[in-house]
């Protein structure tokens, strides 16, 4: 199963955002649940994420929404 995990896992109080992958705590809680395509989808999200970091993260950040049971 693919991740963005680097092992750098630290939730920055700012942005909610892992400083290592650019995940959201639920995101991260979530990864081993999301279907292949949810994880790709927001895979291809983080590295914008993670480029805005220290900026405007509000303009940059689209949170995966959230999965229905």
């Amino acid at each position: 199963m693919q991740t963005p995990c680097i092992d750098v896992c630290s939730i920055d109080p700012k942005t909610g955002l892992c400083t290592g992958c650019g995940r959201t705590l639920a995101e991260i809680g979530g990864w081993m649940s999301f279907s292949d395509d949810e994880r790709e989808r927001l895979m291809a999200l983080l590295p914008a994420r993670l480029f805005a970091k220290g900026q405007d993260i509000s303009q940059a950040t689209q949170i995966m929404p959230e999965r229905r049971a």
